[in-house]
């Protein structure tokens, strides 16, 4: 009986002949548990792709940045990140709290690897980071269920030219992004956004 493969999946490994191939990888490369590497791998990294999907099924992906080490490996079978300040939406965030299934991405576009985490997410008070994340709305503490890399094959090699100057950082004032200075945006901001003060640049 597979944890990974559902009946579609093997409808497609029985017409293209992978069947094999799909369960020497879930035998010998599917876990439940980060090793080292993983940890290691996850924390070094800058960026992820964060899949959700609301009650209906009706699917999201997101882009998650910050700086290397935003995402915490805090235990062999979960990890941390925070959600910072965004468009105020939260259609990623608002999905994890109807449907808390979620997939996570991370990938080096410098040294080709990748390596999927599925989890169960569950969205938590910014001061439950010990240490706390710099700004952050809350956190999100994901329980994996699945963990797994990928092929990089298709991936192409890209070099980090610089880090994105709007992360929010300890002792940093975070610059504020032109477009809440808008006319189609400055009005209706959140409360208390600093984009509000006129001389905050």
């Amino acid at each position: 009986m597979s944890e990974l493969f559902r009946p579609s999946h093997r409808r497609l490994q029985e017409q293209y002949d992978s069947t094999r191939l799909a369960d020497r990888i879930e035998s010998t490369l599917f876990r439940h548990r980060f090793t080292p590497e993983d940890k290691a791998f996850i924390e070094r990294l800058d960026m992820f792709f964060l899949a959700t999907a609301d009650s209906d099924g009706h699917p999201s992906c997101s882009y998650k940045g910050g700086d290397p080490g935003f995402v915490r490996v805090t235990g062999e079978s979960e990890l941390l990140f925070p959600c910072y300040d965004g468009n105020g939406m939260f259609l990623s965030m608002g999905n994890a709290t109807e449907n808390p299934h979620v997939g996570m991405l991370f990938i080096d576009f410098e040294s080709p690897k990748r390596l999927r985490v599925n989890g169960i997410a569950r969205l938590e008070p910014a001061q439950h980071a010990v240490p706390e994340f710099a700004e952050a709305q809350f956190v999100v503490r994901v329980s994996a269920t699945q963990i797994f890399p990928n092929c990089p094959r298709y991936i192409p090699k890209y070099s980090r030219v610089e880090p994105s100057r709007f992360v929010p950082r300890a002792g940093v004032e975070t610059p504020i992004p032109g477009w809440k200075r808008m006319d189609w945006a400055k009005d209706v901001l959140p409360a208390g956004d600093p984009a509000r003060d006129p001389d905050r640049p």
